[in-house]
């Protein structure tokens, strides 16, 4: 199983790759849209993690480019910020699967990406 990691912070994106790692689960990490972009064009992803604060770009054109091109890769939204805290991101994109605080656990971020990429499908 291979995610994609869309996040400004590397050593964050590190730690998140590594718990995904010790489940056996594959990450490939973008720091920005424009690599974020060249990465779902030349890999495969079974689910995607996207800080909706990225540094570069814009996540929300990621998500948007994810629902026209892959319907049905599942997105889970990470932020710092109370945006979209009312759960209006499940309206706003189809893709999205869940809405998480950046300082969520890693253990628990790697089992909701298990869960919504199909690892025990």
């Amino acid at each position: 199983m291979n995610v994609l990691l869309v996040q400004s912070d590397p050593q964050l994106a590190s730690l998140w790759a590594g718990h995904l790692a010790e489940e056996g689960v594959s990450a490939a990490m973008a720091r920005g849209q424009r690599e974020a972009v060249r990465l779902l064009q030349t890999q495969g992803f079974a689910a995607v993690v996207l800080d909706l604060d990225l540094e570069e770009g814009c996540a929300l054109a990621v998500a948007d480019l994810i629902a026209y091109r892959w319907p049905s890769l599942p997105i889970l939204f990470v932020t710092g910020r109370a945006m979209f805290a009312d759960g209006s991101i499940f309206a706003v994109n189809a893709n999205a699967r869940a809405y998480l605080q950046r300082d969520v656990a890693p253990s628990d971020l790697t089992t909701l990406v298990m869960y919504f990429g199909g690892y025990w499908a």
